[in-house]
């Protein structure tokens, strides 16, 4: 009997090991050709840029959630809205706003919600200030964040990141400031958050 677990301990390792020699830089993943710092050396970072108004956004979200309840130890997880057009500033603007009231992980799925399943734009101040008044925020305290400069210096902040990162569309995620990860290079969303975790396993062995 132990011989025959230790012969399946192995078989799962070849395989795994297979599957992780499968992942090549420029074809699973694209390694950034600069660096870009991260926020704490002592942890693998992973950002999601991401839009609101994006479909694909949308239908990968229950995966986003599924993977950062059980992400890897040492792992921290971060979701930035990217800002690739003139309508979706008024998304990232309502993500940050949120963010600074408190209220963004009641705000998140919501506001997703409103645009793909309640077919809302929600790009005009009275929709969002409307939908923050569902969570109880009322309009004094979003007037005061909405335009502040507190979201205006994230929103800032936020176009660098993304031209450091060099996106062009979203979802993309980019594991530790070195490696760029979309469903099309992963292959597949199914394969996405194996290559991912393969990237956080080789950034955590440098450490």
């Amino acid at each position: 009997m132990k011989w025959l677990m230790a012969a399946l301990a192995s078989l799962a390792m070849m395989v795994s090991s297979a599957q992780a020699a499968d992942y090549v830089a420029g074809q699973h993943y694209e390694t950034l050709p600069f660096p870009v710092k991260t926020r704490d050396p002592q942890v693998v970072e992973v950002v999601e840029l991401f839009w609101y108004g994006c479909p694909h956004c949308f239908r990968l979200e229950p995966s986003v959630e599924s993977w950062k309840a059980n992400m890897p130890d040492g792992v921290s997880f971060e979701q930035v809205p990217a800002v690739l057009g003139r309508s979706w500033e008024p998304h990232a603007r309502a993500f940050w706003t949120a963010k600074a009231l408190g209220v963004q992980a009641d705000i998140h799925q919501p506001l997703f919600n409103a645009i793909h399943l309640e077919r809302k734009r929600m790009v005009r101040d009275g929709d969002i200030r409307e939908l923050f008044a569902r969570f109880g925020v009322d309009e004094a305290a979003f007037n005061a964040q909405w335009r502040s400069f507190g979201v205006e210096s994230r929103l800032k902040q936020t176009e660098s990141r993304i031209t450091a990162y060099g996106i062009n569309g979203v979802p993309a995620f980019i594991v530790n400031g070195k490696y760029r990860v979309t469903e099309t290079t992963a292959g597949g969303q199914a394969a996405l958050f194996d290559v991912i975790n393969y990237l956080i396993e080789k950034e955590k062995a440098q450490m």
